[in-house]
């Protein structure tokens, strides 16, 4: 690992400073914490099992081992939950048990999460447009878009998130909250007027899929605007603390203290394991309800609009017949994939009642070839352990 004191708001992203910069996400750029609360944490019973030394074979059809797959994508953490119990963990690169990681656009699944309990709870209508809660939309390229449209990506706004492209939209809003700021002089100083700038439609709402990081981010606006609640309190109480957590929950926020929901979020890895395992238990955790199990199924079922719509996707072909639905990929059986770029990923495989953490710094922001091993890899381990 790089020497920390080198490592800035410019080269936080550049490999191997990310293998500190990801668990260090504090002393870089504002954040606010989510607290864990007074309670207890939840215990896990722990039986190791070796599960590094499973063979499957890759994307090139060659043999390999789990460990390999973790030396190959760039691993900080490795957790696996088998019916709630812990048959596998590990750490690299000076992280532990306790540190708290970025996990990219995981943050996309909590917020899609929460937009459940909201909903259950009469205080958001994912059928309303984001206008009628925040009326500085109506203006915008986001004037006819709902809240469905946002979380399903199917919105009309023009938004590339070419991640190999250092002036794509996705790099430009970044700079919101401080992640490059060599394109803070050319952008809106917060992620709301950011939003507001674009004016651009590339298709009717709800034509199309899309997977654009902004959606979010409106998502997490709207929702303060419709529940006069700041998003950590909502995360706080509505999820964060119900999951009897190890550690605070870390959220990145802009100058005006707006939530970058898209891809701010910071956790330790049981942690995210423990969310893993409430997903897999249609919503309930510890014998409490967090999400409401019809929010899940909704979530996991899709006609065939959502899949053909998916089907288009890069991500279509690493999924096939899957489909994407409230922040969430859900594969063709069923399991649900929450992923982020550099490698996070929790994976949640209902029939198996496997929960898979693996947290990562690797040196791109998406390497296909590292998720598709790493998706055999966990299906692998899902089956056989």
């Amino acid at each position: 690992m790089n020497n920390s004191k080198s490592i800035n708001s410019n080269n936080w992203r550049k490999h191997p400073n990310n293998e500190w910069s990801f668990q260090n996400i504090e002393k870089l750029f504002s954040t606010q914490r989510i607290k864990k609360g007074d309670q207890k944490p939840s215990k896990f019973i722990v039986k190791n099992a070796p599960i590094d030394k499973i063979e499957f074979s890759n994307l090139e059809g060659k043999k390999q081992t789990i460990r390999k797959m973790l030396a190959n994508g760039y691993a900080d953490s490795f957790l696996v939950l088998k019916e709630g119990k812990i048959i596998y963990e590990e750490y690299f690169n000076g992280m532990s048990q306790s540190s708290l990681h970025l996990i990219n656009s995981i943050s996309k699944n909590f917020l899609g999460m929460l937009t459940g309990i909201l909903k259950e709870n009469k205080l958001i209508d994912p059928n309303k447009k984001i206008s009628e809660y925040v009326s500085e939309f109506r203006q915008s390229a986001f004037s006819e878009t709902t809240l469905r449209h946002a979380l399903d990506m199917t919105a009309a706004v023009k938004y590339d998130e070419t991640y190999d492209n250092p002036n794509a939209d996705f790099w430009h809003e970044t700079s919101t909250v401080g992640w490059n700021p060599c394109l803070e002089k050319e952008n809106p100083s917060n992620l709301l007027d950011y939003a507001l700038s674009i004016e651009e439609k590339e298709q009717l709402d709800g034509s199309s899929y899309h997977y654009r990081t902004i959606l979010t981010n409106i998502i997490a606006i709207t929702i303060e605007a419709a529940t006069e609640e700041k998003m950590s309190h909502l995360l706080e109480t509505l999820i964060w603390q119900k999951l009897l957590p190890e550690q605070d929950l870390l959220m990145v926020v802009d100058n005006k203290g707006y939530p970058y929901m898209g891809a701010g979020l910071n956790a330790c890895t049981r942690d995210l394991a423990r969310f893993g395992q409430m997903l897999l238990q249609q919503g309930t955790f510890n014998g409490n309800s967090v999400i409401p199990a019809s929010w899940i199924q909704e979530t996991v079922t899709a006609g065939q609009a959502y899949k053909e719509n998916f089907s288009k996707d890069p991500f279509g072909e690493v999924f096939p017949n899957g489909h994407y639905k409230n922040q969430t990929i859900v594969d063709k059986n069923g399991c649900f994939y929450c992923l982020g770029i550099y490698g996070q990923c929790v994976y949640i495989n209902p029939k198996y009642e496997t929960v898979i953490v693996k947290l990562s710094s690797q040196p791109g922001p998406a390497i296909p070839e590292l998720l598709i091993d790493s998706v055999i890899a966990m299906n692998k381990i899902a089956s056989a352990a």
